[in-house]
C-alpha cells in the first residue's frame, strides 16, 4: 500500500507540540484590520489548540496516526 500524502495546506497551518497537541493560529487577522480594535487584534495574535471535534480531521490531513 502506498504512503499517505500530507495535506500541503495543513502542514503550513498547524504545528505539533511536544505533548502531542496541535497548535493553530486564530482567524480574522490577515486583512481588513483597520476596522478592528487594537484589543481585538492583540487577542487574535495568540495561538490556541485544535478543538476535540476537529482533531480527527486535522490528524488525518497531517497523517498523524492515533
Amino acid at each position: 500500500m502506498p504512503k499517505m500524502k500530507t495535506n500541503s495546506s495543513a502542514k503550513k497551518r498547524f504545528s505539533l507540540t511536544g505533548t502531542g497537541k496541535i497548535k493553530r493560529k486564530d482567524a480574522y487577522k490577515s486583512h481588513i484590520l483597520t476596522k478592528k480594535t487594537t484589543k481585538q487584534k492583540r487577542n487574535l495574535t495568540t495561538t490556541s489548540y485544535v478543538s476535540d471535534g476537529d482533531l480527527g480531521n486535522v490528524r488525518r490531513m497531517l497523517c498523524i496516526g492515533k
